[in-house]
């Protein structure tokens, strides 16, 4: 019999073709929460407020990319199981009211980035007016990276929900393994959150001032690359295995 199932790039069957009302009301967020970072409740009048609106561009473009990493976990969630039941939906809202909460900090926190990162290179970026003193620099990693870990964590809730539905669902060999690695890499990013803000929370301001606990999450930068190819190196053998199980049946047949 011929499947008919969708299969997405990595080999995974698409039960959740038909959008969920979970998934609707977590994209409905999402893109409020979009809304929130673009608008400002005083628009330029000016040519000088123009110029300094400007300048925020890259922090919301940062901000915006940040979200969109999230929601497309949601998206590939909803689109792999197809899930819609209780659990699922008590995972996706704790996501959402995260989302809805740290879309400020989240947005402050990149234009501070910005800010500092202009700073050094001696170019106009960003504002850092409202920092009172380092002191402000802990406390703005430590609700950035909560929010952060938070969000991390319910995504890697979902998928873990997914994994013990496995039988259920039916996940085959490949589909079981790419569920373990999201489980993972989701967590590997909640950890990386927590270490920050447990990071922020110990260190004096003035080494908060210099970026110490941002530098922490750069550590991804190498840590999911070589995660990630851990994961593909598995994932290649699981298909040889297969094919060759398929081709010892066929010979049987």
């Amino acid at each position: 019999m011929t499947e008919t199932i969708r299969r997405d790039s990595s080999g995974f069957r698409l039960r959740g073709l038909g959008t969920t009302r979970i998934e609707t009301f977590t994209d409905a967020a999402f893109a409020f929460a979009l809304t929130l970072l673009a608008i400002t409740l005083d628009p330029p009048r000016r040519m000088a407020d123009l110029d300094a609106a400007l300048l925020n561009v890259p922090a919301f473009l940062l901000s915006a990319t940040m979200l969109m990493m999230f929601w497309w976990g949601h998206h590939e969630w909803s689109r792999r199981y197809g899930l819609d039941d209780g659990a699922s939906l008590i995972s996706s809202c704790l996501l959402v009211f995260t989302v809805l909460i740290y879309v400020y900090p989240l947005r402050f926190m990149f234009s501070l980035m910005v800010s500092w990162i202009g700073h050094l290179a001696g170019l106009p970026a960003g504002d850092l007016a409202g920092m009172s003193g380092p002191e402000d620099v802990n406390k703005v990693f430590v609700i950035y990276g909560v929010g952060f870990s938070l969000m991390a964590a319910s995504l890697a809730q979902l998928n873990l929900h997914a994994w013990r539905r496995r039988e259920v669902l039916q996940l085959d060999e490949i589909e079981r393994h790419e569920t373990k690695g999201t489980i993972g890499a989701w967590l590997i990013l909640a950890a990386i959150g927590v270490i920050s803000t447990a990071v922020a929370l110990v260190i004096p301001p003035h080494l908060a001032l210099a970026g110490v606990p941002g530098w922490v999450y750069a550590t991804l930068g190498v840590i999911m690359p070589i995660y990630g190819a851990m994961l593909n190196r598995r994932r290649r053998r699981l298909i040889e295995s297969t094919a060759e199980c398929e081709t010892v049946e066929a010979e049987q047949s």
